[in-house]
């Protein structure tokens, strides 16, 4: 298990975190951004295998998540304004944390789904601060149907305000996802193939619940901003880059989304990208079937990012 939640208070914030110490010779700082609706405690089996692998590991919960805690971040909203500012600025607080900790070792921030969205607005925001990015499960390109979404939830925060859930958003996203797997158990199946995964979810009291109307505004922030050109000519083009998606994850559009990044990357320059689709998975690799070859094959490209430091 992971040890004790930590704290770190952060601009309003009591950030609850979880540290995995590394077995043999240290090669560097993980840092892990969760998904939306879930926490960083999930993330124990990755951590476990990273620290393993001789990497140093902080998970922390973002703001209106897990046990995070903040006076305007009630469970579903990061803040009462200007919330993607703050969960980004936290991963800035989480990374100079670790560092102080740690010093002199090379900085990988990973995220998941929500959490990538939040990983590359903060490696873009702070682009000497990380040595390399992950970016999971992430859907930067969501179109004409996210800008569909956005003009939906100004119009809810116009009826009846930011701080209470969502109406329509879910049945846009989980609800269609969750009809897009055929003779599915639950309405999480969309998640991963291995329904004893799926169980630990549904049954997981911070796993699950609504999102408030100004989390998902802050969530179409976050998503169109960092693909920005201006954005994105912040970051080293010679950053190290992991890019993952799955085949079979409705949440990417069966991982074309992941390979949109990719283009889009190269098309500005980046040298140093990675990118792989897993053609049977869906959503959350970290907790499908074969997610240990994903593990391995990601503390590979680790390894080799953190032998030759952008920043060090």
């Amino acid at each position: 298990m992971f040890a004790e939640t930590r704290r770190l208070d952060h601009a309003g914030a009591s950030l609850a975190y979880h540290y995995q110490q590394p077995e043999g010779t240290e090669r560097g700082i993980l840092l892990i951004s969760h998904g939306l609706a879930e926490h960083s405690k999930r993330y124990q089996r990755f951590a476990q295998a990273m620290a393993a692998r001789g990497y140093h590991v902080y998970a922390h919960d973002h703001r209106g998540h897990g046990e995070t805690t903040a006076p305007d971040a009630p469970i579903g909203r990061f803040a009462r304004r200007n919330g993607a500012i703050y969960v980004v600025d936290d991963i800035e607080a989480m990374r100079d944390e670790a560092a102080t900790e740690h010093p002199g070792l090379p900085i990988i921030l990973f995220g998941h789904s929500m959490g990538g969205l939040i990983a590359l607005n903060a490696a873009v925001t702070y682009p000497r601060k990380f040595d390399a990015v992950a970016v999971w499960n992430s859907n930067f390109n969501p179109g004409l149907a996210g800008r569909a979404a956005q003009a939906i939830l100004l119009i809810e925060r116009a009826l009846k305000g930011s701080d209470v859930p969502s109406d329509l958003l879910p049945k846009l996203t989980f609800g269609t996802w969750a009809k897009s797997v055929a003779n599915r158990r639950t309405d999480f199946d969309w998640l991963s193939r291995d329904p004893a995964e799926v169980g630990k979810y549904v049954a997981d009291p911070l796993c699950g619940f609504g999102a408030s109307v100004s989390l998902w505004l802050d969530l179409f922030e976050l998503t169109f901003r960092a693909p920005q050109k201006e954005h994105l000519a912040r970051l080293p083009t010679e950053t190290p880059i992991h890019l993952v998606g799955g085949g079979q994850d409705p949440a990417t559009e069966n991982g074309k989304a992941i390979l949109w990044l990719s283009n889009h990357l190269k098309t500005h320059g980046f040298s140093r990208i990675s990118t792989e689709i897993y053609q049977d998975m869906r959503h959350e690799t970290l907790n499908e079937i074969g997610a240990g070859a994903a593990i391995s094959a990601f503390a590979d490209w680790c390894d080799q990012a953190t032998a030759q430091p952008v920043n060090g």
